[in-house]
């Protein structure tokens, strides 16, 4: 009977030590990889003139340091931001005011978190 209680105990002790082994390296490389996947999105900020405006986005000729930003043409460059529940804007988006941006990327996409016009 002590032989029996002796090999029990043994094999829980040794099925809790598996067991707990088991769940503790896959909850930390959960963690790790959540971390991993979803990086802080770098706010940028661009100013510039506002060339249109429709209800969930806006673009904007971009300048810098008061004078506009060319492109191969010669053109100025012309950056378009989408507008959600987040953006907060100051002021009132209109085709040839001034605005300044603050915005993140997200999947190719220019996302403003701020607008502020004028």
């Amino acid at each position: 009977m002590k032989k029996l209680s002796r090999v029990s105990l043994s094999l829980f002790a040794c099925l809790l030590f598996v067991s707990a082994y088991g769940f503790w390296p896959a909850s930390a490389n959960n963690r790790t990889r959540q971390n991993e996947q979803q990086p802080a999105a770098q706010a940028q900020t661009v100013s510039g003139k506002i060339a249109s405006v429709d209800k969930s986005s806006f673009s904007i000729n971009v300048t810098s340091a008061g004078q506009h930003v060319s492109t191969a043409a010669g053109a100025p460059k012309t950056m378009s931001f989408q507008i959600d529940k987040n953006t907060t804007v100051e002021g009132q988006l209109q085709v040839g005011a001034n605005a300044e941006v603050t915005y993140r990327q997200d999947n190719g996409s220019n996302i403003a978190i701020s607008v502020r016009v004028g």
